[in-house]
């Protein structure tokens, strides 16, 4: 897995290629992710447009990944599939996490409150 990584105006936008965030690429996911994000300040809105499927491995790499956050930082998710929405709400990770419809709602969101 390699993690794609965007800076835009509203945070860095990082998004996941793969269909599939589960025991085979959790660990590589937790450790790309704090690769990317060590030296961000500000939003970091995840892109799970890709991604179809999320086990146990993968939501704990996930969590993961926000709890490795610095002071100034905060993570976002965007695009995620009604699959994988059922997943976040079924272990209220949706209380825990903002999600975004896509991440040109974020852009939006952004751009309406300038």
């Amino acid at each position: 897995m390699k993690l794609e990584c965007v800076e835009e105006s509203f945070g860095l936008v990082v998004t996941v290629p793969e269909a599939r965030i589960d025991a085979s690429v959790a660990i590589q996911f937790k450790d790309q992710m704090r690769d990317v994000t060590q030296d961000v300040q500000g939003r970091i809105v995840l892109d799970m447009g890709n991604v179809e499927f999320v086990d146990s491995s993968g939501l704990g790499a996930i969590v993961a990944a926000l709890k490795h956050l610095q002071d100034g930082q905060q993570m976002e998710l965007a695009a995620l599939s009604p699959t994988v929405a059922k997943v976040f709400r079924l272990t209220r990770m949706d209380k825990v996490f903002p999600i975004h419809a896509s991440v040109a709602d974020v852009a939006g969101a952004m751009a309406n409150a300038s």
